[in-house]
């Protein structure tokens, strides 16, 4: 009787220490959650203490996402995500390892969630660093500036109206970063698109997911036929037919985006290609519907997007076929 009181009683107090223990975390946890965060919208010095004579432990620059900890007069004392760790990186690169730093940091260019136009200022500062980035002589890393800035946007600011232009921005200069070092491989050349590198689609299928049936989302998908097209046709005309089939099935289903009319244009330049590759396959029936296709379609976008460029570019393209001058291959050089 007494071992089962003694044991009755060791449990109820292990009961009490489990709930002493949960009733202090609780407040722990849910205050992390409901942390303040915030950016900076210029490069700043994080230091040991809330003092500029203070050594320095490293530099935050635009765009880093920072979590508040404390405040003091004109300092944040923050936790500076400085590196989001790599799910796709190997093991034994030091990259793959998330990198944070906690310290000070002066917050005269410090934006918070709380700050009264927050998005507005961030999504300044973002246009700024884009347009810096644009220049020939322009700040290093400005490009990867603007895409932290724009992406703090939609992750600071949810419910902003600028949260889909943020992200979708963010994720354009991200695809044309990417981009970039994918088209200077070798395997760039490939004729078929899964045998080269891929862009990859994370943060445009993000956007998609996010802000469906917008323009944004319209966007992303646009970019997204980049990685299924060939690299090199090599002269033959498989790779031209499937890519104009792309193009004319976007512009089809995403009537209203802002790409449309170049999707459009996309698929009827591949059909006056395709011109001249029927005819070096001595195909004169294909080269004829060819011929028909990239008329109608070049017409078709100077019907419905008379006020774009690309209707324009749609009449020259008309005229090149009209008078039979190839758009593909050595004689159109």
């Amino acid at each position: 009787m007494q071992a089962r009181l003694h044991k009755a009683n060791n449990l109820s107090m292990k009961l009490r220490v489990l709930i002493l223990a949960v009733t202090f975390l609780l407040p722990t946890a849910f205050a992390f959650a409901q942390a303040q965060r915030g950016t900076l919208v210029r490069e700043e010095t994080i230091r040991v203490s809330p003092s500029g004579d203070t050594a320095k432990l490293g530099e935050v620059g635009r765009g880093h996402e920072l979590v508040i900890i404390d405040t003091s007069r004109d300092w944040t004392h923050v936790e500076a995500i400085i590196r989001e760790p790599r799910k796709d990186a190997d093991e034994d690169d030091p990259e793959s390892e998330g990198k944070t730093i906690t310290g000070w940091v002066n917050n005269k260019a410090l934006v918070s969630m709380s700050t009264p136009n927050g998005d507005k200022i961030i999504f300044g500062e973002a246009a700024n660093s884009e347009d810096e980035a644009s220049r020939r002589r322009g700040r290093r890393d400005a490009a990867q500036d603007a895409m932290r800035l724009y992406y703090r946007i939609y992750d600071l600011f949810p419910t902003s109206p600028l949260a889909a232009e943020g992200l979708y921005r963010a994720a354009d200069i991200r695809w044309q970063i990417d981009r970039s070092d994918v088209m200077t491989r070798p395997s760039a050349r490939e004729r078929e698109a899964y045998m080269r590198g891929q862009i990859p689609e994370e943060w445009m299928k993000l956007v998609i997911k996010k802000y469906p049936t917008t323009k944004w989302a319209d966007l992303a998908a646009f970019h997204l036929i980049e990685n299924k097209l060939c690299g090199d046709w090599q002269g033959a005309s498989k790779c031209p037919e499937k890519e104009a089939e792309m193009y004319e099935k976007y512009a089809k289903e995403h009537a209203q985006s802002p790409a449309a009319p170049e999707a459009l244009y996309d698929a009827a330049w591949r059909q006056s290609a395709l011109i001249e590759i029927y005819h070096t396959e001595a195909n004169q029936k294909k080269a004829e519907e060819a011929k028909s296709r990239a008329a109608a379609l070049a017409q078709q976008i100077v019907s419905q997007y008379s006020q774009s460029d690309w209707a324009l570019r749609a009449q020259d393209l008309i005229f090149y076929i009209q008078q039979g001058v190839p758009t593909w291959g050595n004689a159109s050089d």
